[in-house]
């Protein structure tokens, strides 16, 4: 059940990865060959839920890229069966106030750090490997490897995102830029002084946390940015867009536009 998302951030690299929107087994596949680091399974814009979902974090596991799964909403059925299906860790959308990252935990993490649904699910080989031998320590192998990361795209889980990354089953924090712009009243003006302020802010908590940050954009030059400004981990693109970008260029090289 080793997390290789957490070995790689650990040994201090730098992470990379995209989110999932096409569908398909054959695109998990392309992802993992493409070497990147992790997938971002999107159940809040995208049109997967847990069924589709557990086929593509098996080919991920295939491919050794490691799944994460934005769940649609913080209610415990989206957080439980997510885990329970296997998912590395889980991106938290639409995060306004401690008390809320607090059930997130409280339903994401094993005892004794929150009251998880006990099920072994098939991340434990539905009981049958090594890891579900002894309950404590499944307990606590789940609660190591499985990544509980809230997404900081309000104005209020800015204003609270000290006390949200040092929480005790807070695994890090993830930047949703558009939405974070958009509630400070500057939308998409990722170089206005205020947003680079709080993408510092939310650096420096995660820093003092010791807790990595996550963040997404669309260009790969910006995600150098973001690394040199001290953010861990990078969702560049959503794979649609990367295919029609890909294919738009071919089209007006072919025919000279």
């Amino acid at each position: 059940m080793k997390n290789d998302l957490k070995v790689k951030m650990g040994n201090g690299e730098n992470v990379l990865g995209t989110f999932f929107e096409i569908g398909g087994n054959n695109a998990i596949e392309c992802l993992g060959l493409a070497g990147l680091d992790f997938l971002i399974i999107d159940s809040e814009h995208g049109p997967f839920d847990v069924e589709s979902a557990m086929g593509y974090i098996r080919t991920a596991e295939l491919k050794q890229i490691t799944p994460l799964v934005r769940v649609k909403n913080h209610e415990r059925s989206s957080i439980l069966k997510m885990l329970d299906i296997g998912a590395k860790g889980l991106i938290i959308p639409c995060i306004y106030t401690v008390e809320e990252v607090e059930k997130i935990i409280e339903y994401g993490k094993y005892y004794p750090v929150g009251n998880r649904g006990f099920f072994f699910g098939r991340a434990a080989g539905y009981g049958h490997d090594e890891i579900a031998k002894d309950v404590e320590s499944y307990f606590s192998i789940c609660n190591r490897e499985t990544l509980l990361i809230p997404q900081c795209e309000t104005v209020g889980c800015l204003e609270n995102i000290e006390v949200i990354a040092a929480l005790e089953g807070v695994d890090g924090i993830f930047v949703g830029p558009y939405d974070l712009s958009i509630d400070m009243g500057i939308p998409a003006q990722f170089d206005n002084p205020l947003f680079v302020e709080a993408l510092d802010r939310i650096v420096k908590a995660c820093k003092a946390a010791g807790k990595p940050a996550f963040i997404f954009t669309a260009s790969a030059e910006v995600a150098k940015r973001y690394y040199e400004q001290g953010f861990t981990g990078v969702a560049v693109n959503t794979d649609v867009s990367v295919y029609i970008n890909a294919y738009k260029n071919i089209v007006a090289e072919i025919r000279n536009k």
